[in-house]
């Protein structure tokens, strides 16, 4: 009996995966374990791998579709051994229309949009009822309403006949088919590119959502000394040419210190209850071409400066190859993101959940202060701490930035 090949949930947020590439073709001899296809998640590129022997007899969605968790994407059985039906699963959507064939579908949408041939016209059986409400999908009849097709006139594929999506979508482009002459391929529209969303840029836009409306946030904002620590990195980097000691990592080394002595702010909102984690987990930002990740370096307060560099550098690494695991991007007790290597004199970060607080550091920069009754040149950098009012008081807040602050401008302790 043949087995299905579902979207697995590859990540712990996973909602939906695009199956970026197959590994194996129809036909191939597969073993349990092999790996199936790539799939992108909100957060990397994972496998999909085979959890049955056989031949791959079926791939149900070409390369580049997305399709939402515990959907049907393949079919693995006997040599010759027969599938049940044949479309892909519902919910699953493509950025252009699917070609003839799953094994000539191009990763390149434009290829793919030029090359494609035009759809079968749909099929004539099974009707819809003639009486009563049109099994339909919330989307499809969205884009039934906009395109002015009429529901009761396309015959569902769906589960009893529901019409989806790509139903609608096959009876416009063989109604505009038939209404037409054949057309040369239509240019790129001026003056602007569609882009379409990544899986990552969809996560982020939901966690954004779930930030910044329901979570009551203040922000405080300090300006450290950073002279001493300046001096501290030279000295470091001339003892040790191997080393490659950032701000950055000595900001992430003080924070860990920090919250080690401030457990409210190393702390998870949990609706019914506040989490104080008694280790340290800090996620450090790290942009990529399609957004923002956040590796975590765990149990940082037990880490030394040289230790966190190294851990940084490889895990920022592996994030932009989009390669990390899931364990290496969740589970982080606090985040800090750094925009000073941009030019950022200071900004806001926004928190995210389930964290209480996230701290946002800028550019240092050497100005012109009043140090020690005189005005002297020091390097100085400003960060901003945002915090969730539900769990982080103002004075709590502050007094964990005067811990950091302390750290900071006598980092002896921290250089260890």
């Amino acid at each position: 009996m043949a087995t299905k090949v579902v979207m697995e949930a590859l990540s712990p947020t996973m909602e939906e995966g695009r199956l970026v590439e197959w590994k194996k073709n129809e036909g191939d001899a597969i073993a349990v374990g092999d790996v199936l296809a790539e799939v992108e998640t909100d957060k990397a590129v994972m496998e999909l791998v085979a959890r049955a022997d056989g031949v791959l007899l079926r791939q149900m969605i070409p390369a580049g579709t997305t399709a939402p968790v515990a959907s049907l994407v393949g079919w693995i059985g006997a040599a010759g051994e027969a599938v049940p039906g044949g479309d892909a699963p519902a919910g699953a959507t493509q950025a252009s229309p699917q070609p003839a064939s799953p094994q000539a579908a191009s990763p390149d949408p434009v290829v793919r949009a030029t090359h494609a041939s035009p759809p079968s016209p749909q099929p004539t059986s099974p009707q819809p009822p003639a009486s009563g409400r049109v099994k339909a999908s919330p989307l499809a009849r969205r884009i039934a309403a906009e395109q002015g097709v009429d529901l009761a006139a396309i015959a569902g594929s769906g589960p009893e006949g529901r019409v989806v999506k790509r139903d609608v979508e096959g009876a416009t482009l063989v109604g505009a088919t038939q209404a037409s002459p054949p057309q040369a391929p239509l240019l790129p529209a001026e003056g602007f590119t569609d882009v379409p969303l990544s899986q990552l840029r969809k996560t982020i836009a939901k966690r954004l959502v779930q930030s910044i409306g329901p979570i009551p946030t203040y922000y405080l904002t300090v300006e450290v000394d950073m002279e001493r620590a300046f001096e501290a990195r030279q000295a470091l980097l001339a003892a040790d040419e191997k080393g490659k000691f950032s701000f950055n990592d000595l900001v992430i080394r003080a924070a860990a210190a920090a919250l080690h002595q401030h457990p409210w702010v190393n702390a998870h909102w949990l609706d019914d209850r506040v989490r104080q984690w008694h280790d340290v987990h800090i996620g450090v930002a790290v942009a990529i071409d399609e957004g923002l990740i956040t590796p975590v370096i765990r149990h940082a307060d037990r880490k030394s400066l040289r230790s966190i560099s190294a851990e940084v550098r490889e895990l920022a690494g592996r994030a932009r190859e989009k390669k990390l695991k899931p364990e290496e991007y969740t589970g982080s007790t606090f985040s800090i993101s750094n925009l000073g290597m941009f030019g950022i004199d200071e900004f806001t970060a926004i928190i995210n959940p389930p964290e209480a607080a996230i701290l946002a550091v800028g550019r240092l920069e050497e100005k012109a202060v009043v140090w020690n009754g005189a005005v002297a040149a020091r390097r100085r950098m400003r960060m901003t701490l945002s915090c969730d009012h539900r769990v982080i008081d103002g004075a709590t807040g502050a007094a964990f930035l005067k811990t950091l602050v302390g750290m900071l401008e006598n980092p002896l302790a921290l250089v260890w």
